[in-house]
């Protein structure tokens, strides 16, 4: 207890922000579940809401989105295949890069904001030693965790919550999450809605699973890699 009132005297706005962020979770929880709407759901209702608007104003909207996307966890893969089966392969992948950069620079300050003087790295685990490179190695480590497929969120506000270089981060999220977003663009601009108009294009379904395979791939030499490093 005497512990406690030290570090509430010292941090209690970071408190009080981190309350309004589980409020907000909570509520749109409590929303969702009331209204029986699920990720899927949303994002549908999105596209029908969406699809006969000009391209840039569907853009505009999945940018503001996907911005404000981590603070309630919204799955990022679902609105990266709406962004390519509303806005198709060109425009959806210059509007997912935006987007997801947008979102993961928000959650890496969101996490420096409520990190900082918080977080005390303890222990000998995997996490703690991942965490313990991101601070000695930024880019390096940040780009072969985006490479790896870790958990985006999660690496946005851990480095956020360790004073991460932030010109290190965003170079290694954009770099290292390119292959995998321009995957995903492309699977949903294969079948989607540009101009309103469903349509299949089987030559793009095929880029995007090459690209996607060939991430994977990349992916299990990296992991191997760390195994061995490690």
């Amino acid at each position: 207890m005497t512990l406690a009132v030290p570090f509430l005297k010292r941090h209690w706005q970071k408190m009080i922000a981190l309350l309004f962020w589980l409020v907000l979770i909570l509520a749109f929880v409590l929303y969702s579940s009331i209204n029986n709407l699920t990720p899927l759901g949303a994002t549908r209702a999105l596209m029908n809401a969406l699809a006969e608007l000009p391209i840039l104003v569907r853009g505009s909207v999945f940018i503001a989105i996907y911005t404000l996307r981590p603070l309630i966890f919204f799955p990022a893969s679902l609105l990266t295949l709406a962004i390519g089966a509303l806005c198709g392969p060109v425009w959806g992948i210059v509007f997912a890069v935006i987007g997801s950069n947008f979102s993961a620079t928000l959650a890496y300050f969101v996490g420096r904001l409520l990190g900082q003087d918080v977080l005390q790295l303890k222990g000998d685990n995997a996490l703690q030693r991942y965490l313990e490179r991101m601070r000695q190695n930024s880019f390096e480590t940040i780009f072969v965790m985006r490479l790896i497929f870790l958990p985006y969120d999660l690496v946005n506000y851990a480095a956020g919550f360790l004073k991460i270089n932030y010109g290190a981060f965003i170079l290694a999220t954009i770099l290292g999450s390119l292959p995998g977003t321009i995957s995903f663009v492309l699977f949903g601009a294969s079948s989607g809605l540009e101009g309103g108009t469903p349509s299949f294009d089987w030559r793009i379904l095929a880029l995007s699973v090459a690209i996607f395979v060939a991430s994977l791939l990349v992916s299990r030499l990296v992991k191997r890699r760390e195994v061995s490093s490690g």
